[in-house]
């Protein structure tokens, strides 16, 4: 299944995100998940992130964080953002 729309048509995404947790000695308790629906179709299913992922290696939770701001990337193509919601649940 395919839930792009065609090129030069705006895309959604509904991104939820469940932090990971840690322990008082910082150790991981509980990893991050991501849901994700794709013009409202889901294409991933509370999936496990493995940690932050760095130039090479693997991914790792190299550090008890709490919150960080989001980053929005790009790769040198022609993009836009618009109606950016960010709520806690």
């Amino acid at each position: 299944m395919n839930a792009s729309r065609p090129p030069g048509e705006w895309q959604s995404y509904d991104v939820i995100y469940t932090a990971p947790r840690f322990d008082d000695a910082g150790e991981l308790e509980s990893p991050a998940y991501v849901t994700v629906l794709h013009n409202g179709v889901l294409v991933q299913n509370h999936v496990e992130i493995q940690g932050t992922t760095e130039w090479i290696g693997a991914p790792s939770y190299d550090e008890a964080h709490g919150c960080a701001p989001l980053y929005l990337q790009d790769h040198d193509a022609a993009v836009s953002f618009r109606n950016i919601w960010i709520r806690e649940l």
